[in-house]
């Protein structure tokens, strides 16, 4: 089968399943695992490099009031690989070109494949997402196998801290300006042991204000920003701890978002070991690899 994936998480539910050698084309945002750069690039954002987040803030919302696209698809890529299954969303405008663009591209090259898209709101979502392509691309067994070892590491997660006291959670997805974090984000901190404090699942994420994390009460914050990874989210985090207006006396912590909370594939099991790592310290394994303390 010939498969273009238009999403990270698509490409690495890809992988994970065993059809990377399927896997004919990608974005240039697909970078996990590493063999995905591999991959004929069929996807490029229109965002100059080097912004910082008011930069990009300003572009997307420029882009997006005056109805211009922020990914441009390369159409000869397209055709030449004339895909038999393309995997995108119509769940962010930001993240990705959405499923009624992409039919119409397929439609204007000739190309008859099936446009598969992956939309979930929740973290059970997450998981049975992977049923849904591994049937998709003839891979139900390998999908099968993946989601039953997922699920019972969040068992053993969620029987590690269910007598534990539950600590109140702000996960930041955005700095400047600040945006809480939605879709499946919040089931990620409730399976770890916490509290979201901003956000909700199954809704996206919207803008806020630092006052309003402050008026929450979180015990300690998280800040998740999307596109990045570690390094960048501890940057992020050190400026906005700067910001007039931010929570004072709270501890802050950084995680690779783009790892293992922000995008939709197998690896935000580890985001929530991860954040039960910092919540509950005591009973699962800190994750140096993923998290930071950024001020205590």
């Amino acid at each position: 089968m010939r498969i273009i994936s238009l999403l990270p998480s698509t490409t690495e539910i890809v992988f994970a399943l065993g059809a990377g050698d399927e896997l004919a084309g990608v974005t240039i945002e697909c970078d996990f695992p590493p063999e995905a750069r591999t991959r004929r690039v069929v996807s490029r954002t229109t965002m100059p490099p080097g912004l910082t987040p008011s930069e990009i803030d300003a572009y997307v919302t420029a882009r997006m009031n005056a109805g211009e696209e922020l990914y441009v698809l390369d159409q000869e890529a397209f055709r030449e690989i004339d895909p038999e299954l393309v995997l995108t969303q119509d769940l962010c405008a930001v993240c990705a070109l959405d499923a009624t663009e992409v039919d119409a591209a397929m439609a204007q090259l000739g190309c008859r494949g099936r446009v598969l898209t992956v939309d979930p709101g929740s973290l059970d979502e997450v998981i049975d997402s992977l049923g849904v392509i591994g049937a998709a691309i003839g891979r139900e067994r390998e999908a099968s196998e993946l989601i039953g070892d997922l699920r019972d590491r969040l068992a053993r997660v969620a029987g590690s801290v269910s007598e534990r006291p539950r600590p109140r959670v702000a996960m930041v997805e955005w700095t400047d300006p600040p945006f809480d974090a939605g879709h499946w984000v919040p089931d990620l901190v409730v399976a770890a042991g916490g509290i979201p404090v901003i956000g909700a699942a199954r809704r996206p994420s919207v803008a806020i204000t630092w006052h309003d994390v402050a008026t929450a009460r979180p015990e300690l914050i998280v800040i998740a920003p999307c596109g990045y990874g570690l390094d960048g989210a501890i940057t992020l985090a050190e400026k906005a701890i700067a910001t007039e207006g931010f929570p004072a006396d709270v501890p802050v912590w950084a995680i690779d978002a783009d790892a293992v909370v922000v995008r939709p594939g197998p690896r935000v099991v580890d985001g929530v070991e991860a954040l039960a790592g910092i919540l509950h310290p005591d009973v699962m394994p800190p994750r140096p690899d993923l998290v930071a303390l950024v001020r205590p």
